[in-house]
């Protein structure tokens, strides 16, 4: 595995005490593989990113849990530790690209600095020489890669500022700048929420063609469960910050086993069924404070029962899909037919 996460905890300061924004949460990523993280707003999914990329600032703090990137812990790096893992073996593309680029500084710049923090082009001349000639080289690998995302005339828009860019082709531009030291892992948050439909498939694709070409992970952060089914090769489902299913495209898609994965299956609108109304999930996403050792869906539950107020640990159903779920523990195993599967 390229990028594990064991049994992570993550709170924020609050308040009202601390605020647990990821529990528990156990997650793998293998070289080459997509995985999708699905889930409601708010339910813990951008916080887990942020934690791999140690950007979780100073009212976030890991609480417990490892995060292993080649083998080797990174949970408690140092800042320059942090700089050094951070934009080049393992980078990010985050949801708005307006807020992530500087305005005042031209496309090419942005790019070129990647290059330059983490050394990744070096030229083979010394002396006076060098900084030319690493400048230039610099310049034309800026340019290859903004060709390799889809943007046109590479050279003459190298000097353009962010602004001069329609939306989709600042995301390419954040994908140019996740690409520039050939990451083994990319993590995507929501990369093309704040498109249209046509140029977010064409973002996904592009993405898509990245990791076949360079055999590169990426953690796809997404809310839009249809999405995640399309790109991804494995599904990790996240509600109020605990994962209750994980497992490969074809099982979760199948056999939806979380009586929450159930529920979002049931609220996508499907072209080939005749329904007046769709349905939704009834009640509210659990406030964190307030959750205590029950089922964090507990309340909004069709199966709820007395032996959901204890935590449950996940359950796994075969070597390809977990699920954390009482109805599938030992005596509540005649009661797992009853949830049944969405077809």
């Amino acid at each position: 595995m390229v990028l594990q996460i064991q049994d992570l905890t993550i709170g924020y300061k609050t308040d009202k005490g601390i605020v647990k924004a990821v529990n528990k949460a156990t997650l793998h990523v293998g070289k080459g593989k997509i995985v999708g993280v699905v889930g409601e707003s708010g339910c813990g999914k951008s916080t887990m990113l942020f934690a791999i990329m140690g950007l979780l600032g100073k009212t976030g703090k890991i609480l417990g849990g490892r995060i292993l990137f080649n083998g080797k812990d990174q949970a408690g790096n140092t800042p320059a530790e942090w700089r050094k893992l951070r934009g080049k073996d393992i980078s990010i593309i985050f949801q708005d690209p307006m807020s992530s680029l500087n305005p005042a500084h031209t496309v090419g710049r942005q790019i070129r600095e990647v290059l330059k923090n983490h050394r990744i082009v070096k030229p083979e001349v010394k002396g006076w020489l060098k900084r030319r000639r690493l400048k230039k080289l610099e310049m034309e690998r800026v340019c290859e890669l903004m060709d390799e995302v889809g943007i046109p005339s590479p050279r003459e828009r190298y000097h353009d500022y962010p602004h001069q860019f329609s939306g989709g082709m600042q995301q390419r531009i954040l994908i140019a700048i996740a690409l520039a030291s050939e990451p083994q892992v990319i993590l995507a948050d929501e990369p093309a929420t704040a498109l249209d439909v046509t140029i977010q498939a064409q973002i996904l694709d592009l993405l898509k063609k990245i990791n076949r070409e360079r055999s590169t992970s990426i953690v796809l952060v997404t809310h839009d469960l249809a999405v995640a089914s399309e790109f991804c090769d494995e599904i990790t489902v996240m509600y109020a910050g605990y994962i209750v299913e994980q497992g490969t495209v074809r099982e979760i898609i199948a056999n939806p086993k979380h009586p929450y994965t159930q529920g979002l299956f049931k609220s996508i609108p499907r072209i080939t069924e005749k329904k007046e109304k769709l349905e939704p999930i009834p009640g509210n996403v659990a406030d964190p404070l307030e959750l205590g050792e029950e089922c964090p869906y507990y309340s909004r539950c069709p199966h709820a029962g007395p032996k959901c107020l204890k935590f449950v640990e996940m359950v796994e159903l075969n070597d390809q899909h977990r699920v954390r779920c009482v109805l599938y523990e030992g005596a509540g195993e005649g009661r797992a037919s009853e949830a049944g599967a969405v077809n």
